[in-house]
């Protein structure tokens, strides 16, 4: 079987999205032709457009930008609409990923690419919301499956078998298996406030919105 997976991080360096597919990629790797588009980093040639268009499952992995697709796979999206699919049985699948601690965050974007898929008379199969997507990379030397990855392995492994059956599968959202307090606690620490630093923001700037809003009442 022909499979395209897209890559929809904007990120250059290494991204979630990036850790996703390498999880993804070898559960599904037997005996299939796997092509790997990075939209931000490749040039999509009529080569690789042609391979897209006659693959016949098509997998989108992407980060969450303002609960919706981010625009550079949104213009995409349009280019690949106007390929106009002559195989209507391809599959398209996706996995979403977002910053917050649940998963269900993701569902309008999933819908969206539902609608993407619907509009071109391709067949749906799955899509997977994943939540606290900014802490997988603090998990990549654990097991898929074990620990706070488990239900990102039992995730994947529903869709991957979905995706080799070439058979649909209702909408999966996860969270890390992790207390909810010490995500909150550990992210503000060691992603969303060094973030502020390097962008020159202080921590106290983090919250003028929400005083704000308290003192207004």
């Amino acid at each position: 079987m022909q499979i395209s997976i897209i890559n929809g991080s904007p990120k250059l360096g290494k991204s979630t999205s990036d850790l996703i597919l390498e999880y993804l990629t070898p559960l599904i790797s037997d005996n299939n032709a796997i092509e790997i588009y990075n939209i931000s980093k490749t040039e999509m040639n009529e080569q690789r457009l042609a391979y897209i268009e006659n693959s016949g499952v098509i997998i989108f992995a992407f980060p969450l930008y303002i609960d919706s697709i981010p625009s550079h796979l949104l213009e995409f999206l349009i280019q690949l609409e106007k390929r106009q699919f002559s195989d209507k049985n391809t599959m398209v699948y996706c996995i979403v990923n977002n910053g917050f601690y649940e998963g269900r965050q993701n569902y309008i974007a999933i819908e969206q690419m539902k609608i993407w898929c619907a509009s071109n008379h391709l067949k749906w199969g799955q899509g997977v919301g994943v939540g606290a997507g900014e802490m997988l990379p603090f998990l990549k030397d654990i097991p898929l499956g074990h620990g706070p990855n488990k239900n990102l392995g039992n995730a994947l492994k529903r869709l991957s078998l979905n995706i080799l059956s070439a058979q649909s599968g209702e909408t999966l959202f996860i969270s890390p298996n992790w207390p909810r307090f010490l995500w909150k606690i550990e992210s503000s620490q060691f992603v969303w406030y060094p973030r502020a630093k390097t962008n020159g923001l202080k921590r106290s700037r983090l919250y003028d919105q929400v005083n704000n809003a308290v003192s207004n009442k």
